[in-house]
Order: structure tokens, then C-alpha cells, then sequence
């Protein structure tokens, strides 16, 4: 990590079911607050101010949110994979009165976060632990074809788990949303990109609409990082987005329609029988 934290004694922490620890720290970098799950920094928390996004690949998701339906309106919103609850937070806050569900598989890490970062009182956000295609399974049937937003950001250590990359997963998530609801998905991926190629060859081809918000250096495929694929049936509400992204504070492009295409071009889909877990990060990356 490069980081002189002695994770054990001084911060909260707690092993979870996979062998693995996660721990809580203020960060360095900023105010609030990091959650780690062994050497991967995995959220980043302002219990003073939850619409402070820190990591790059979030402002980004948050930037689409922001685009969805009206203004500060309500959303029925799903989270696979719950990390420090960063997005549930930032989305209580900006949206009042929002119905959120997240799934998540580590309930140890789940009862850390509750602790030492305690979610909003009153917030409508409910916490599944489990599998997170498993638990897409058991959601309310009420909002079945009602979701305005969902966010796959799972990782297994640096990892996301190969069921959780097919066409097949991305189908059952396309059966929650609402005709206009979108996806977000996190990818993270190094040099040539070819996993977020399949990836985006896959989601389009469930949904159809796809666009790619990333730093134009890892669009490029020139290093390691985080790519944010939005996708819906509908067409997606990004007017506005190439103006907000290139502004910054983290610049970043926007890929759209022929260059998405152009993107995912010669990309095979994904299907459960050859699905494989996202490339390993060198964990040089993580030295900040």
C-alpha cells in the first residue's frame, strides 16, 4: 500500500467471511473517511458531507444520477455490492425519499460500515446480505420492471467475480428496470482493454443503449483503471454529461453510439459457460 497504517490496532476493523480484512481509516487525501479491504482501497465516506464523491469512477456514476428523471426526485435504486454505501448515501441526500436496496456478501463488513460510518437516520435503504445475482433473485417482486437505477460495483478483493460479468446476469438486471431505468456498471481494466470490450459488447446486448465514461488515457487503454459503462433500453439521458465530465474536477470523455460500437467491435459475449473474474490490478496502483 505504501500507506503506514497499523490497520489492526489503530483503526476499526474486522475479517470478513472471505479470509480477507476490512478496515476503516480517515483518509489521507481528503476529509472523511476510506474503507480498505486488505491492500484495495474500496469506498471513500464524508459522514459531514455525502454528496462529496472523492474516487474518480464515482463522480462519474454520480454525474449520471444526477441526470436521471427530474431533479432531486425520488428513485427506486439497486446497489450490488455495498462497500461504505457511498452512492446509497450520496443518493439519500440528493433525492429524498428514495426506496434503495443494496445486496451485499460480506455481512461482517456490512456490520463495520454500520458502526463506524452510520448510514442517515431515517433513510430508506435496505440491506440484503448475500450473493448479489442470488439476491437480484429475491428482491421485492413489487419493483420488478420499476427500477430507475442499478449499480454493479462488485469485487471480490481487486476482482469482479466471473458470474457477475455474462449476458445472462446483465438480462435478469435488465427484467428490474423501468423502461427508462439505467444501469451503471463499474469495469476496471489495464492495457489493450480487452475485457471492458466484452463487457460493453455484452451489456449492449442486453439493453441495447450504452455509453463509456472514463479518463481518455484509460479509454485509450494506455494504464490501468476504472471505466463506468451506462447502459438502459431507453436512450440515455446524457445531454449534458460531456460538458460536466470534461469540466472536471477528474476530466474525463464520454463515448457514445459509433464509438462505442467501434469500441466493442470483434467482442465476443460474455455468457456464463466462459465467463472469467476482471484482470488483476498490479497493486503498484494502489500506491497514492
Amino acid at each position: 500500500m505504501g500507506r503506514n497504517r497499523a490497520k489492526d490496532t489503530e483503526h476499526p476493523s474486522t475479517r470478513l467471511d472471505s479470509g480477507s480484512r476490512a478496515w476503516i481509516a480517515p483518509s489521507e487525501f481528503t476529509s472523511g473517511f476510506e474503507l480498505l479491504v486488505d491492500d484495495t482501497p474500496q469506498s471513500h465516506v464524508d459522514l459531514d458531507d455525502p454528496t462529496h464523491l472523492h474516487f474518480e469512477y464515482i463522480v462519474r456514476m454520480g454525474a449520471v444520477i444526477d441526470q436521471l428523471t427530474e431533479p432531486g426526485a425520488a428513485l427506486t435504486a439497486v446497489h450490488l455490492g455495498a462497500g461504505a454505501m457511498t452512492i446509497p448515501r450520496y443518493i439519500e441526500d440528493t433525492r429524498p425519499g428514495s426506496r434503495q436496496q443494496v445486496v451485499e456478501l460480506e455481512g461482517p463488513l456490512i456490520e463495520l460500515v454500520r458502526e463506524h460510518l452510520p448510514l442517515p437516520r431515517g433513510a430508506a435503504i435496505r440491506v440484503r446480505i448475500g450473493d448479489a445475482r442470488e439476491g437480484l433473485r429475491r428482491l421485492p417482486p413489487a419493483i420488478s420492471g420499476k427500477v430507475d437505477l442499478l449499480v454493479s460495483d462488485v469485487y471480490s478483493g481487486a476482482q469482479t467475480p466471473a458470474h457477475l460479468t455474462s449476458v445472462e446476469f446483465y438480462r435478469e438486471i435488465a427484467e428490474l428496470l423501468s423502461p427508462s431505468g439505467v444501469l451503471l456498471v463499474n469495469v476496471a481494466d489495464g492495457p489493450g482493454l480487452a475485457f471492458a470490450r466484452r463487457q460493453v459488447a455484452t451489456i449492449t446486448a442486453a439493453l441495447g443503449e450504452v455509453a463509456i465514461l472514463a479518463d481518455t488515457q484509460i479509454l485509450k487503454g494506455r494504464r490501468f483503471g476504472n471505466l463506468v459503462i451506462a447502459a438502459s433500453a431507453a436512450a440515455l439521458p446524457t445531454t449534458w454529461l460531456p460538458r460536466i465530465l470534461a469540466a472536471g474536477p477528474h476530466p474525463a470523455k464520454i463515448a457514445q453510439g459509433a464509438e462505442v460500437a467501434a469500441f466493442a467491435q470483434g467482442a465476443p459475449i460474455v455468457t456464463d459457460a466462459d465467463a472469467t473474474a476482471s484482470p488483476r490490478p498490479d497493486s503498484s496502483l494502489f500506491l497514492r
